[in-house]
């Protein structure tokens, strides 16, 4: 069987290519796709060739990392999937794939495609929040609403259930969002500018909001750098030595089923958790729509819908 991913073929080129897939191994499941989507910020610098954290890029390279599809083969060892079932992966833009049973993530009936493909980024927002652990009467600043932000807002209230959730991001449309989603308040110079925080996460990759959360922690204050550092250097300022702060950084997801366990029964309880999909494109539009990203201002994410096989 015949395989079409999207490829990064060159420094702002991608492309659909062609591959062989193998026969379906024991514990592996063969897959079609239904969604998957695009994430601006890992994916945009690795199109462009100008990610920091690969300074020297090797193509072709895969493009994506979170897919929704339904299972169409099972291998004979397979317990957990049959035939029809749904279901998370991380194989990006491809049309079908082979997926090893124990890495698949069981989507339940009733969950949204965009619903389903936000609980892997959720749960790498998840993870930083973990490491800080707030208790609901802590204050927590947050800088940068992208998804990753966002996602770290809509945790914080609905796991740690933490009321004092402060965001900073110059979009009002963004910081809009995470108010609907569990925010407290917005930062502003003028009326919190005394204010300080016990606990501050880091999503903007920008050194200025890197800055402010060093500022605006107490002494002794917990730190957790979320974003991808594919954008600009971030820096310690004189306040993180006078003040010993905390630092810690986080990546990737703590346990992506266990968390899908949680996501899945609070997620379609939360209003405007799907507005983070501010486009639709098919996967047959994938390339035009990469090469307009490039040149155009970027949505917060963007849901990939793949045509339907009778």
């Amino acid at each position: 069987m015949n395989q079409e991913r999207l490829q990064v073929t060159a420094a702002r080129s991608v492309t659909w290519t062609r591959h062989h897939l193998p026969p379906v191994q024991a514990h592996e499941l063969l897959v079609r796709t239904i969604a998957g989507a695009i994430s601006i910020g890992a994916e945009l610098p690795q199109v462009r060739g100008d990610d920091p954290t690969d300074p020297a890029p090797v193509y072709p390279k895969e493009t994506g990392y979170e897919s929704y599809a339904t299972v169409i083969a099972v291998g004979d060892q397979v317990t957990r999937f049959q035939v029809g079932d749904r279901l998370l992966a991380f194989y990006g833009h491809h049309d079908i794939a082979l997926v090893d049973e124990a890495k698949a993530i069981p989507v339940p009936d009733g969950i949204s495609e965009k619903l389903a493909l936000l609980n892997i980024l959720s749960c790498d927002a998840a993870k930083g929040v973990r490491k800080l652990a707030p208790k609901p009467t802590d204050s927590v600043l947050v800088t940068g609403m992208g998804v990753i932000g966002l996602l770290t807002v809509f945790y914080l209230r609905h796991f740690y259930h933490v009321d004092r959730i402060v965001v900073f991001d110059p979009d009002p449309v963004r910081t809009s969002l995470a108010l609907s989603i569990g925010a407290h308040a917005l930062y502003s110079d003028t009326d919190l500018s005394g204010e300080t925080f016990t606990h501050a996460l880091e999503c903007s990759a920008r050194q200025d909001a890197f800055a402010l959360l060093q500022e605006k922690l107490v002494p002794h204050g917990q730190l957790c750098i979320l974003s991808d550092g594919n954008h600009e250097a971030l820096s310690l300022t004189p306040a993180f030595y006078e003040k010993e702060l905390r630092l810690v950084g986080s990546s990737d997801g703590w346990d992506y089923h266990e968390h899908a366990a949680w996501f899945f029964k609070t997620a379609p309880h939360v209003p405007h958790l799907e507005q983070l999909f501010e486009k639709t494109v098919s996967s047959r539009d994938l390339v035009g729509y990469f090469e307009h990203l490039l040149t155009d201002a970027t949505p917060l994410k963007v849901l990939v819908l793949y045509p339907s096989v009778d």
